[in-house]
């Protein structure tokens, strides 16, 4: 089988979705089946290779167009497909313009979120309406919807809930315990800290966090030299978080980074007091599991997707009227506790999603008289009462 995998992005640094995409690959290879994976990068996300396997089956292939989001998007309605001649599977990592008919087999696209419909601020106005138009247009023209948890396929049974029925499953995203390697210092090690794994984006709530923190230091219920380290991409929120930080002058306790290797990553969850993640909504929740799999303490809001990920392994509290309070009282109780060991979870190792995303390409390419959606209409149904029960 021949799969392409475009990681063709706007993100200059590893993001949740181009981690998705890796780990894609990384399972995909981990079976002989696949005789040829071609992944598609472009000239600014070259620290990707880096994080792929060696493997002759592998074949990289670098866009030419220029960085701007007309751009990438008319490379991925016009010249995707022309690098697709050879494929039996293309496998959209994300969302994007499709052109079906350009394409000589079956396309499917992983779905992280439903954010261009629930959280359109995120975007602008503008960018709001024209990612729900991509988004929309795209699961449309698609073959297949790999949903990357219960929480988005509950999303998409809302939006669009013919599509749900007729061509999505739920594949979730494939989390492996981080390499364990001796730290390289970002903090002095007598300094505990917080950590959040957060984009700069409006519902990943870093105001919020901000808030809890300050709240944390003036009740004494933490160190007197405890820091908050937030890793992740700048964003929309990016110029709020840094006034907040002046405003209560945490300039020397709260320290925001981004661009860090998986190595470094782990090293922050091998270290940190705990984990906070004040998400209003979430699509999978990727900091919450790599957290539990360190053996992490974890703080996080009450939504679907952190209880699907992490179910008894965290601390989880209501978002509401009294959330900053409410917070700080689950951290302190959370850190009163002993670091929790190391969970195994095997069910999202990249063996077993690996088997997930091949059953579903075969299921595309196998030549039967029922149609390939009502295969997945049945295995999507099958999924949603095995988690009922």
């Amino acid at each position: 089988m021949r799969v392409t995998l475009p990681f063709v992005s706007a993100a200059r640094q590893v993001s949740g979705v181009q981690r998705h995409a890796v780990n894609v690959a990384k399972s995909l290879l981990l079976s002989q089946e696949i005789t040829a994976l071609t992944i598609v990068v472009a000239p600014w996300q070259e620290h990707l290779i880096e994080m792929l396997p060696a493997d002759e089956r592998l074949k990289l292939v670098f866009t030419t167009f220029k960085d701007s989001s007309w751009s990438r998007n008319r490379w991925y309605y016009d010249g995707l497909p022309t690098i697709c001649e050879a494929a039996d599977i293309v496998h959209l990592s994300y969302p994007v313009p499709v052109h079906h008919s350009a394409y000589p087999c079956p396309i499917v696209t992983s779905l992280h979120d439903m954010y261009p419909f629930d959280l359109p601020e995120n975007f602008g106005l503008v960018k709001g309406h024209f990612n729900r138009y991509v988004l929309r247009s795209c699961l449309h023209a698609v073959d297949a919807i790999a949903c990357v948890s219960q929480s988005t396929m509950a999303r998409l049974e809302i939006v669009e809930p013919r599509l749900a029925l007729t061509k999505a499953v739920v594949i979730p995203n494939a989390v492996e315990p981080g390499p364990e390697e001796r730290p390289r210092i970002l903090r002095p090690r007598s300094a505990p800290f917080l950590l959040c794994v957060a984009q700069h984006r409006r519902n990943k709530q870093l105001l919020l966090l901000l808030e809890v923190f300050v709240a944390l230091l003036r009740s004494g219920a933490v160190s007197g030299n405890m820091q908050l380290i937030i890793v992740g991409i700048s964003g929309p929120e990016t110029p709020a978080i840094h006034a907040v930080i002046r405003k209560y002058r945490l300039e020397d306790r709260v320290r925001t980074v981004s661009g860090l290797s998986d190595r470094q990553l782990q090293e922050l969850y091998q270290r940190c007091d705990a984990l906070i993640a004040p998400s209003s909504i979430e699509g999978f929740g990727l900091p919450v599991v790599e957290a539990i799999l360190a053996g992490c303490r974890v703080v996080c809001s009450d939504i679907a997707a952190f209880r699907e990920v992490g179910n008894s392994s965290c601390n989880f509290v209501r978002l509401g009227t009294h959330e900053v309070g409410e917070f700080v009282a689950a951290i302190e109780k959370a850190l009163r506790r002993p670091k929790p060991r190391p969970v195994k979870r095997p069910d999202l190792s990249l063996g077993a999603v690996s088997e997930q995303y091949l059953s579903l390409y075969r299921s595309l390419l196998q030549p039967i008289s029922e149609t390939a959606s009502s295969r997945l209409a049945g295995a999507a149904v099958k999924r949603r009462r095995e988690v009922e029960v």
